[in-house]
């Protein structure tokens, strides 16, 4: 049977307009003043501040431009339409899982079917090696960013608790908390409180009130598949749409292939695959904002005679330490009605091993999460990860009901054998396909076995019966580090190439160290720092 999607494939968009060609480009014979590659997290935050700042803006991305009312529905398998699913080769000790808990494809990229946590970093998160002595320290510190966590939590009116008790940020947040919680959290907070455990209820990029036309959160529960009534943010539903106000343009259904560069070794735009035809799109400054992996193999696919080892690679370090967060699920069944699916999937939290402590023989922490889930996703990872299968795998689904779970979010420290690189295989459009290889650490392995151990300890308390636990990994970090020094890195702290300077690489792919967090208001935060930066040099006529 013929599959025929629902997606409206309007491929540009710009203010007043919508095409289903690229006949009607607005910049197609046009320099740019700035084209930005992936339309995502930061791509979409990026996409709204410069053209807010009047410039010429394009955005190119990959997939479709969703529309929430017709292409969202609530239902986990229609949900892998949000995620990026082309072929990308794993290896290592630990080979990494692609797909539903990483990056998106169409316009909002991963925050479409993220779910709403919204954490700041720590200061110590900056100062690794300066605190530890491992990993790297950041050229920008918390305070660097604080301003931009303000301004995006305001902007998108996260919800949260009066007082939030770890970090420099300690609340209030723009709108009340989320209520009421979820069962899972309820068994959580109680089962730390009978620990002396400090818990909260979670921040959320989820509205607890009306705000901009977009309704209060129902408790519906769907925010990993795409939220169709629009209560949980995305760049999708927020950025963009007042970007396109503003005048950018949005080609989608685009896959940038190559960066192109002049005689002088700046870059001079792109070129992007549309329905099997080529095209280009010139501009002043171009933005990678691709995820962790897409960044670097652009940027290695991108090589040309005077970079021969790819762009922004005089370090070698493009597509090197590549850190995701530790993110296993520990179980626990209990004897009264849990039910998973109930609700927002995050609603409570403990940071209470987030700081470093020597006497637990490893340096950094981590969050734990009391986490939702949903029948197709827990027997996958319950078969997958966990090793059920047959009867017992039935058993445990016919009790889904009863089974609680906590989720790590645990720092992995950056190793540089851990990395994407190219392969010898081709896709689609003649790129060769990434090859990710990833190896934890010994500090990170002591992290896990620690953060499982206080998720059981947490559950028991609360009479749960801890069951399984299924390893997995979230949040892919790194490949194209910041820092000072050009030898060490690959941007510097304004995100900028340290190599040439009208190329700018921005979002996940330029932390230096992973934290213990979820990492999205970060990379919205550095996103918004890097818009104004760009706009002050617009401002001054130069990038050099």
């Amino acid at each position: 049977m013929e599959y025929k999607t629902s997606v409206k494939h309007n491929y540009d968009h710009y203010k007043g307009h919508r095409y289903d060609n690229l006949d009607h480009r607005k910049y197609g014979d046009k320099e740019a003043d700035v084209c930005i590659i992936g339309v995502g997290a930061a791509g979409g935050v990026l996409l709204y501040e410069l053209a807010n700042a009047g410039l010429d803006v394009v955005g190119i991305e990959a997939g479709p431009f969703w529309d929430p009312q017709t292409d969202f529905a609530s239902d986990e398998l229609h949900a892998y339409s949000l995620n990026w699913q082309d072929t990308r080769l794993s290896t290592g000790n630990d080979p990494l899982k692609f797909g539903p808990n990483n990056s998106g494809r169409g316009v909002g990229g991963g925050t479409t079917h993220f779910t709403g946590v919204f954490y700041r970093f720590h200061e110590s998160d900056f100062r690794v090696k300066s605190t530890d002595g491992v990993a790297e320290d950041w050229p920008i510190s918390y305070q660097d960013l604080a301003p931009y966590y303000d301004k995006i939590e305001n902007d998108i009116k996260v919800s949260g608790p009066k007082h939030f008790p770890w970090g420099a940020f300690n609340g209030p947040y723009p709108y009340p908390e989320r209520e009421p919680i979820s069962a899972m959290a309820q068994v959580f907070r109680e089962g730390c409180e009978n620990l002396g455990i400090r818990s909260s209820t979670t921040p959320l990029a989820i509205l607890s009130a009306p705000f901009d036309g977009r309704p209060p959160c129902t408790n519906r529960g769907f925010c990993n598949e795409g939220c169709l009534p629009n209560a949980k943010f995305s760049t999708l539903i927020q950025h963009v749409p007042k970007a396109i106000d503003k005048g950018a343009e949005v080609i989608t259904d685009s896959m940038v292939t190559r960066i192109m560069v002049d005689k002088s070794g700046k870059v001079s735009g792109v070129e992007f695959s549309h329905k099997g035809e080529y095209y280009q799109q010139k501009a002043k400054i171009v933005i990678v904002a691709a995820f962790a992996v897409e960044t670097p193999r652009l940027l290695l696919n991108s090589a040309c005679p005077q970079f021969p080892d790819g762009l922004a690679n005089s370090s070698g370090l493009v597509g090197k330490y590549i850190m995701p967060h530790s993110g296993h699920d520990v179980y626990a069944k209990f004897d009264e009605e849990i039910r998973l699916y109930k609700g927002t999937p995050v609603m409570a939290c403990t940071q209470d091993f987030y700081e470093s402590d020597a006497k637990r023989g490893f340096v950094r922490g981590y969050t734990l999460n009391a986490h939702g889930n949903r029948p197709l996703a827990m027997a996958k990872v319950t078969a997958l990860d966990a090793g059920y299968w047959g009867k017992d795998l039935r058993e445990i689904m016919l009790n889904f009901n009863f089974y609680g779970m906590i989720t790590l979010v645990g720092e992995v420290l950056p190793h540089i054998e851990n990395k994407v690189i190219l392969s010898d295989q081709k896709d689609e459009y003649g790129m060769p396909r990434p090859e990710i290889h990833f190896t934890y650490g010994e500090n990170d392995n002591n992290l896990i076995e620690h953060g499982v151990e206080k998720a059981n300890q947490i559950l028991k308390a609360r009479k749960g019966k801890p069951a399984f636990v299924a390893a997995d990994t979230g949040h892919l970090l790194g490949g194209c580090r910041m820092g000072d020094d050009p030898e060490k890195s690959v941007v510097n702290s304004f995100c900028q190439s340290h190599d040439i300077p009208n190329l700018f690489i921005c979002g996940a792919s330029v932390f230096t160290t992973s934290g213990g967090a979820n990492p999205t208001e970060t990379i919205l935060a550095i996103a918004a720092r890097t818009g104004d930066y760009i706009a002050d040099i617009a401002r001054k006529g130069s990038v050099e």
